[in-house]
């Protein structure tokens, strides 16, 4: 027997520290053809709206970035009708002037990673998605808004080169990121960004510097990060990643205004 699941316009993925965002929440099971998603998800409200929170890890941080279920992940969201999804996620800074504490509100990413499968598409029906502006603009300006809004520390645009992990970057490839501009490194935006356009989901990631990368670029002479530092910078910053995205939601219009993302498929169809 098929289990009715709710409906939900509004999703967020996002890491430890989320699990308590959804007071009073409801755990879900959603099965997928792509395998189960890396948790049960919590369906609740916030803010009059109804929401969905998928930790990415899992609940418990078992499943690393070149493991994560990209697909069953947003595939769930897609069985329950999301149209928005914001996608917070930390990052390595490649820049000086990108400090820990920061927000990036990124519009591009480069892909490093290798082995992931990133699409739904692998025939006998193929899409060449367009892929030009991987980030709904929408949900961009919204962040942008609200974090200019709110007085965080930010930065309106950024590109995010992403790892494959789960290691952190050497010296040598940390210093090559910066020398080819981009703004922040991360492990978890591809395929996830990609696999929300091909679902025509409205995507925007926010990313929270933790750390310099290797040190490279730091102002000051710094180790380069471990673990440690990143969660604790993020457990120091995540009330007001909290904050951000609460007032994200407020501002979401219950109409979700036209964009391209909701039609992406009709132009890349073979």
């Amino acid at each position: 027997m098929s289990t009715i699941l709710p409906q939900v316009e509004i999703g967020i993925i996002g890491g430890s520290g989320f699990y308590e965002f959804i007071e009073n929440g409801e755990e879900i099971e959603v099965e997928t053809p792509y395998g189960k998603p890396s948790d049960k998800i919590v369906v609740g409200e916030i803010e009059g709206k109804k929401i969905a929170f998928l930790p990415r890890h899992g609940k418990k941080h078992v499943h690393p970035p070149h493991k994560v279920p990209y697909r069953a992940n947003i595939a769930a969201f897609k069985q329950l009708g999301v149209k928005y999804l914001i996608g917070p996620a930390s990052c390595g800074s490649l820049q000086a002037n990108i400090k820990p504490g920061d927000f990036v509100i990124c519009d591009q990413f480069i892909d490093r990673t290798y082995g992931r499968d990133d699409t739904y598409y692998h025939g006998p029906e193929v899409v060449h998605l367009v892929g030009a502006e991987p980030y709904c603009p929408t949900l961009r300006k919204i962040a942008v808004d609200v974090c200019q809004k709110l007085k965080v520390s930010h930065h309106q645009s950024g590109t995010v080169v992403v790892i494959n992990g789960p290691r952190f970057s050497t010296k040598a490839e940390s210093a090559w990121f910066t020398k080819m501009g981009f703004s922040v490194v991360n492990m978890t935006q591809y395929p996830e960004a990609v696999l929300a356009k091909e679902q025509e989901i409205c995507y925007v990631n926010i990313s929270l510097a933790t750390d310099y990368d290797a040190g490279v670029v730091a102002e000051e002479k710094l180790p380069p990060v471990d673990i440690e530092t990143v969660l604790s910078t993020f457990k120091n910053n995540i009330e007001k990643v909290k904050d951000v995205i609460k007032e994200m939601i407020k501002e979401l219009p219950p109409q979700r205004p036209f964009c391209d993302c909701q039609e992406i498929l009709k132009k890349s169809r073979f």
